[in-house]
């Protein structure tokens, strides 16, 4: 009877609701926690809160979101001109979805594969051409390699289903890889550098918030009563506390000393670890140490070679994974050899202006060399309309024979319209 009561009892008892809370396996939240390792790993959104790893992200998402991508079409000649009338360089170019900018699309995209490996778009398709590209969430996809080793993606849609795609219907941007499936996240390959920087700014957070920031003390050789003290308090407040009261002199009486704080070793370790922090997760993203605002040194003449740098070796191998996934994925293998993919990384390399003049000057034949551009092509590059008189290359002539000499000299004539270009 009384195991009965017991039993009886507990069947009454109400059911806590953690205990009745189930997880499900399929969810995205839960497959980004396994991924960043639970607890011992670093989530992307604790990442981002690092100024280093921000500003590294931000710089390339941005850069890659500025540049425009689009579709040339290589002529018989092998000169190449943008498929303007193709859809897919209208999507490109213009309009990627229904919601998104092209500017917000590579961001977002390019940032994904940055902090988590991955970038993934579904296309639609409309009579054989792309017409549009709808982002989705890297949480929500799972690549898997099947038995005839084909890849499948499995895609949780907002309904909670699942829907499994082949490679073809998946445009994929994919970050360095160990396993030729799925791009390697630098947040979490990185995350013992990033967590030792999260905690050295959550160290330096804390001296800020709870730390003694006093300047100084003062010693007093006999004992003050509360009375005093408090007068003290109130005396030095009201005569030297705020900014405007900086570099006054205090009056001591009754034989007090004024103490000075110096800065301690710790604080200045601290700093050093942050820089060090620093110059460690730049390394991570391959952005040049200057452009994280850490240099001591001015830049001068070098930021041009910056410039060269960063697009050279940062994101140039991002524009060939973006028009190599644009081809694999988005171009029916038949347009390979007529439509290209292409970035078009100009306006970061542009010079100065003086460098400009240079270059078009001798591509116009200056110098005695022989032209190679018209002056049309230089008005183009330059942001100015085509000229009625712009086509053509400038020729190349005899000059007068100079006196006294037994050989003629070549010289180019610069045509009317080589000058007004």
């Amino acid at each position: 009877m009384g195991r009965k009561r017991k039993r009886a009892a507990a069947a009454a008892a109400p059911v806590h609701p953690v205990r009745a809370a189930t997880v499900r396996m399929d969810d995205p939240a839960f497959l980004e926690f396994i991924r960043a390792g639970g607890s011992a790993g670093v989530s992307v959104e604790a990442a981002l809160e690092n100024s280093a790893v921000w500003r590294c992200v931000d710089l390339i998402a941005g850069s890659i979101g500025m540049l425009p991508l689009g579709i040339m079409r290589r002529g018989r000649d092998g000169a190449m001109s943008p498929a303007a009338e193709h859809p897919l360089h209208r999507v490109l170019m213009h309009r990627p979805n229904g919601w998104q900018t092209p500017s917000e699309f590579k961001r977002l995209m390019q940032f994904w594969a940055l902090v988590d490996g991955d970038a993934f778009a579904l296309p639609t398709v409309s009579v054989g051409r792309v017409t549009e590209l709808r982002p989705i969430l890297p949480s929500r996809v799972r690549v898997e390699q099947v038995a005839d080793w084909s890849v499948v993606y499995h895609v949780t849609l907002p309904d909670g289903g699942v829907r499994t795609l082949p490679a073809s219907e998946v445009f994929h941007l994919r970050g360095p890889s160990l396993d030729g499936i799925t791009g390697v996240s630098r947040v979490r390959k990185a995350a013992a550098v990033i967590q030792t920087a999260l905690r050295a700014q959550q160290a330096a957070d804390r001296i800020f918030r709870q730390g003694i920031m006093a300047s100084g003390a003062l010693r007093h050789p006999g004992r003050l009563g509360p009375e005093g003290v408090e007068h003290l308090r109130k005396s030095m407040e009201d005569r030297f506390g705020g900014a405007d009261k900086a570099g006054k002199w205090m009056i001591l009486e009754e034989g007090m000393e004024a103490q000075v704080f110096q800065a301690t070793a710790e604080n200045s370790r601290l700093v050093e670890v942050r820089a060090a922090q620093v110059e460690e997760i730049a390394r991570i993203f391959g952005v040049p140490r200057p452009l994280m605002g850490v240099e001591e040194t001015s830049w001068g003449s070098g930021i041009e070679q910056l410039a060269i740098l960063f697009v050279r070796f940062t994101l140039a191998p991002w524009f060939a994974a973006w028009e190599e996934a644009i081809r694999r994925t988005l171009l029916p293998e038949k347009d390979w050899a007529t439509l290209v993919p292409d970035f078009d990384e100009r306006e970061l390399l542009r010079g100065t202006l003086k460098d400009q003049a240079d270059f078009f000057a001798r591509a116009l034949g200056s110098g005695g060399g022989k032209p190679w551009m018209e002056p049309n092509e230089v008005r183009e590059l330059s942001g100015l309309g085509a000229h009625a008189e712009g086509t053509g290359l400038a020729p190349v002539r005899q000059a007068a024979k100079p006196a006294g000499t037994e050989e003629e000299s070549h010289v180019p004539e610069t045509t009317a319209a080589a000058s007004r270009a």
